[in-house]
């Protein structure tokens, strides 16, 4: 158990601007990570060991992408007890992200939404803050790098982005995600269309074998997509993941609903929006992908996860792994041991 218990944190954490308040946080762990004060967090992880698409993952719990974007948190946040972080989403080149104010609380709701847009330091500051992570990997921790498209690149050309970032942080990777599914991002969420998600996959399989052969190990490639899919979306993209021999899924990002949220203070701001009200919506992705593909192909469920039994629920869905991103804000560290606990015993 960390030795500051995150209830007495978080009513100074949640009276500051909730972006302040993140980048106070992050920049607090980049400080102290490795250090004797990581004591302050830091808990014993959970023994619950799963091969998931050909890796060995300590526990069934890790962080979505999108907390630590420059990968700078690595072995401080994998202290907290998770089997696996997923950092970025990195692209090619550094940019600011979209005009502040980007990131609403809705605490009624247990619910957030952003805007933030992709901002971060660019592929070379990100490769450089991934390999001085040492620690979290030596304890057996799994890392996924996260990859998308600068806001200026044209979406006609968005595969050149995704290629480009294949390439750089392939080598540093124990799993790569093609993050196509961001709401903040003008276009990006039509790349799972039918067409457009084939072509930018082909081109990346193609690649992803260059790399295999140059690099001498095989990384897996998983894609994460939107929860805002019909099922005719949701079969198109499994019959698309299974022909090009992608290695998993991830489901869900953010939505663009705000059913769950009407009339509350923010409900209105553009974004996407995670927490509580998503849990439904991306437990439904997951259930439609099961099915459609089979029992074995991996599903990394995220969305809503505030407890164990939202844990559990995901499972129950059809997932293999399951990530946290905004219940970690709302509940701590202590929510990847309640998680992984409840996983394990299930």
């Amino acid at each position: 158990m960390a030795i500051v218990p995150y209830a007495l944190t978080r009513p100074f954490l949640f009276g500051l601007d909730p972006e302040a308040a993140h980048d106070l946080t992050l920049g607090s762990i980049a400080r102290l990570q490795n250090t004797p004060l990581q004591c302050t967090w830091a808990q014993a992880r959970v023994s619950d060991p799963v091969t998931v698409a050909g890796l060995r993952f300590p526990n069934r719990v890790g962080l979505a992408a999108g907390l630590d974007k420059n990968g700078r948190c690595i072995d401080g946040l994998g202290a907290m007890g998770f089997g696996f972080i997923e950092v970025g989403t990195v692209t090619p080149l550094a940019q600011p992200g979209n005009p502040k104010p980007r990131l609403f609380r809705i605490t009624q709701r247990e619910a957030l939404i952003n805007r933030l847009g992709f901002n971060n330091e660019g592929l070379s500051s990100f490769i450089t803050h991934v390999k001085r992570a040492h620690r979290f990997r030596r304890e057996g921790g799994i890392v996924g790098l996260n990859i998308g498209k600068n806001a200026a690149t044209p979406i006609e050309r968005a595969a050149e982005d995704y290629l480009i970032g294949l390439e750089g942080v392939y080598p540093h990777a124990d799993y790569v995600t093609v993050n196509i599914s961001s709401p903040n991002t003008q276009n990006l969420r039509s790349l799972q269309s039918d067409e457009a998600l084939d072509a930018l996959l082909g081109a990346l399989v193609s690649r992803r074998q260059e790399l295999a052969q140059q690099h001498r190990r095989h990384v897996p490639m998983f894609l994460k997509i939107a929860p805002d899919l019909d099922d005719g979306q949701i079969a198109v993209i499994a019959a698309t993941l299974q022909r090009h021999g992608l290695d998993g899924v991830i489901a869900t990002n953010t939505t663009l609903s705000r059913e769950a949220v009407k009339g509350l203070p923010h409900a209105d701001e553009a974004g996407g929006l995670s927490g509580t009200p998503v849990l439904q919506a991306s437990n439904r992705v997951i259930n439609r992908l099961r099915a459609a593909l089979g029992p074995v192909f991996p599903i990394i469920g995220v969305g809503g996860v505030m407890s164990g039994a939202d844990a559990r629920s995901k499972m129950d869905a059809g997932a293999d792994l399951v990530q946290i991103y905004t219940g970690l804000i709302y509940r701590g560290p202590e929510l990847v041991t309640e998680s992984a606990r409840a996983l394990a015993q299930r």
